[in-house]
């Protein structure tokens, strides 16, 4: 999978990936119902920690992007497949701006979801 970590990124590794994985389905890359790697071989093959790489499809599936099919592995959905291009832009462009602004993930996230009214 075509992943790259920067170490030097204010954007957590988790969030990286999750960025990322999101970006390839919105491109068409991944397509709806694609396996996704093991999270352990995934982390090795990134050199993270497996709980890193967990969060990640955890987060994921929150959004609906992917499902986990227990020990059949985790799939991307069709709603990740439709993502735009410009909506993942839009995400980034806000992870990035409340990141530089000090607030955490989670507190991010909660404001996103109260602006969706969710």
């Amino acid at each position: 999978m075509d992943i790259t970590i920067d170490a030097g990124s204010a954007t957590p590794p988790y969030e990286q990936v999750r960025l990322r994985i999101a970006a390839l389905a919105a491109a068409g890359s991944l397509a709806a119902g694609e396996k996704l790697p093991p999270v352990r071989a995934l982390a090795a093959e990134l050199g993270l920690a497996a709980n890193t790489v967990a969060r990640a499809y955890r987060e994921l599936e929150l959004a609906g992007l992917v499902e986990t099919r227990g020990r059949l592995g985790t799939v991307v959905t069709a709603r990740a497949a439709g993502t735009s291009a410009q909506a993942q832009k839009a995400a980034q462009a806000y992870a990035d701006e409340v990141t530089g602004l000090g607030v955490p993930p989670e507190r991010a996230l909660d404001l996103v979801r109260a602006a969706l009214g969710l």
